[in-house]
C-alpha cells in the first residue's frame, strides 16, 4: 500500500485553489495558480525557485494578495496597467503623501501618454529613449493640447510654437519615477530587468541659488527686528531650518535653558488632511540643534508677546502647542508665511530671494568661516556628506582657490617681497610667519 510519504514531492495532490508545483527538468521548481489581474479577472501565473519551499512560498504570497483583493499584475499588460497598479498598491504605502500626489502627477501626463501602450514585457531602453527624447524637443503646449484649451490661442494653434519644453531637472524627475515602478517590476519578478537604468539621461545642473552676503545678512535681520516673525526669521537664517521645521516647532521641543531644540516634525498641507504634521524629509532631517544666543532672547520675548495674544484672544485661542502661530493661536500656512516673507523683503528694498535661500545663505556663511562641512551637514539634517557638499560645491572651490593663493604668498622668497618697490603689487605684504 503507498502511503502519502511514498509519493513524490512534485505528484502530491493539493487542496482545490492552492495552485501546483513541481519540478522541471533543469531542476527548478515551477509554481502555477490562479490570481485575481487587473479588471476583476482571473488569470494563471507561474513563479519559479531554487527548492519546492521557495516557490510555494512566492505563489502563496500572490494567492494571498490576491485573496486581499489586490490585482496581480503580469508582465504581458501595459506599462499603464501596471503604474496605476503600483502607484495604487505599492508606492501609496511608502511615499509621502505630497511625493505620491507629484508621482502621479507625472504618470497622468508624462509616462502613460507617452508609453502606456508598450507592454511591459517588450519595453525596451530605446523605447525609453526615444520618449525622453521626444519630451526634451517637443512643445508642451503642443503635446498637451494645452494651447486650445485657452480662449486666444498664442502658441502652434497660432502657428507661434512658444517653444515650452520641459527643464532639465524635471525630465530628470521623470525619468526617476518611471525607474522606480519598473525597479519594483523587477523585485516582484515581473521583468528580469530595469531598462530605465541602461537609458542615460545626463546630470541636470543644479539650480542656482544666491545665498545672502553677511552685508545682506546684517540688513535681513536689521529689515526683521520689530517684525512679529522675528524669532523665525531669525532661526532660519542662523541655523538653516526648511519652512516646514520651523512652523512644526512646538514649545515641547525646546529647552530654552540648555540652549536647544529638537526638530521633530514638519508642517505641511496635504490633500487628504489639509494642514497637518508630518515627520522630517529623511531619518537624519530628526535631530537636535544648538541655539544661538541672540534666538534664545528673541524667542522668550515671542513667548511673552503669544501669551498676551493668548489672554487678548479669550476663547477664541486655538491650542495647537506650536512656537510660531497665528494671532489667534491657529498654525501659520507655509504660503502664508512666503507673503510676509516677501513683503518684508519689498518693504527694506532687499532684493527678491525664496525663503528657502535662508537655508542656503546659513550654510554658505558658515563655510566661509571655516566650519567643518561635517558640522554643517548635522546642522542641515542631510542624509549624506555627499548631498552637502555636491550643494555647496562652488563655496568649497572658492576657499580652496584662496587657500592656494595664502599657500603661494606664503612660499614666495623673502628677498623678493622685500626687494620690490613700494606699490609694486596690489596685494599687502605677509608678516613674517612660519610655515608649518
Amino acid at each position: 500500500m503507498t502511503t502519502s510519504r511514498d509519493t513524490p514531492a512534485s505528484r502530491r495532490v493539493r487542496a482545490n485553489g492552492d495552485g501546483t508545483v513541481y519540478q522541471r527538468k533543469d531542476s527548478r521548481w515551477e509554481a502555477a495558480g490562479y490570481v485575481l489581474a487587473p479588471g476583476n479577472t482571473r488569470k494563471r501565473i507561474r513563479v519559479y525557485g531554487s527548492s519546492r519551499t521557495e516557490a510555494l512560498a512566492k505563489l502563496t504570497e500572490k494567492i494571498a494578495a490576491s485573496n486581499r483583493g489586490v490585482p496581480v499584475v503580469t508582465a504581458q499588460g501595459s506599462l499603464a496597467a501596471y503604474l496605476t497598479y503600483w502607484l495604487e498598491n505599492v508606492a501609496v504605502h511608502h511615499l509621502r503623501e505630497n511625493t505620491h500626489t507629484r508621482y502621479t502627477a507625472v504618470t497622468r501626463l508624462y509616462l502613460i501618454p507617452g508609453l502606456g501602450r508598450k507592454k511591459l514585457a517588450k519595453l525596451t531602453a530605446k523605447d525609453v529613449r526615444t520618449w525622453l527624447h521626444q519630451l526634451r524637443t517637443t512643445c508642451q503646449c503642443c503635446t498637451r493640447g494645452l494651447d486650445t484649451a485657452r480662449e486666444e490661442s498664442r502658441c502652434c494653434a497660432a502657428a507661434e510654437c512658444c517653444s515650452k519644453r520641459l527643464s532639465p531637472l524635471t525630465l530628470a524627475y521623470v525619468h526617476s519615477v518611471l525607474k522606480s515602478a519598473l525597479e519594483h517590476a523587477v523585485r516582484e519578478e515581473e521583468i528580469p530587468r530595469n531598462v530605465a537604468r541602461n537609458v542615460r539621461n545626463g546630470t541636470p545642473r543644479p539650480r542656482r541659488f544666491e545665498p545672502l552676503t553677511a552685508e545682506e545678512a546684517r540688513e535681513f535681520l536689521a529689515a526683521a527686528s520689530g517684525q512679529r516673525l522675528q524669532p523665525l526669521f531669525e532661526l532660519a537664517l542662523h541655523t538653516g531650518l526648511r519652512k516646514g521645521e520651523l512652523l512644526g516647532l512646538r514649545w515641547d521641543d525646546l529647552d530654552l535653558a540648555g540652549g536647544t531644540a529638537s526638530i521633530r516634525r514638519t508642517l505641511q498641507r496635504t490633500n487628504s488632511s489639509g494642514l497637518t504634521a508630518l515627520p522630517t524629509k529623511t531619518k537624519n532631517s530628526e535631530r537636535r540643534i544648538a541655539l544661538p544666543t541672540p534666538c534664545l532672547h528673541s524667542i522668550q520675548q515671542h513667548r511673552s508677546r503669544q501669551r498676551q495674544e493668548r489672554e487678548a484672544a479669550g476663547k477664541d485661542w486655538q491650542i495647537s502647542g506650536y512656537v510660531f502661530t497665528r494671532p489667534n493661536g491657529a498654525p501659520i500656512e507655509g504660503a502664508t508665511l512666503t507673503r510676509h516673507f516677501n513683503s518684508m523683503l519689498r518693504q527694506a528694498r532687499i532684493r527678491r530671494i525664496r525663503f528657502h535661500d535662508l537655508r542656503h545663505s546659513a550654510a554658505t556663511l558658515l563655510l566661509e568661516q571655516g566650519v567643518e562641512l561635517v558640522v554643517i551637514k548635522e546642522l542641515l539634517g542631510h542624509a549624506h556628506i555627499g548631498v552637502t557638499a555636491t550643494v555647496y560645491a562652488h563655496v568649497r572651490l572658492r576657499l580652496q582657490r584662496d587657500a592656494i593663493d595664502l599657500l603661494s604668498n606664503a612660499l614666495r622668497d623673502p628677498a623678493q617681497i622685500a626687494g620690490r618697490p613700494d606699490g609694486g603689487d596690489d596685494e599687502p605684504p605677509l608678516a613674517g610667519a612660519a610655515v608649518r
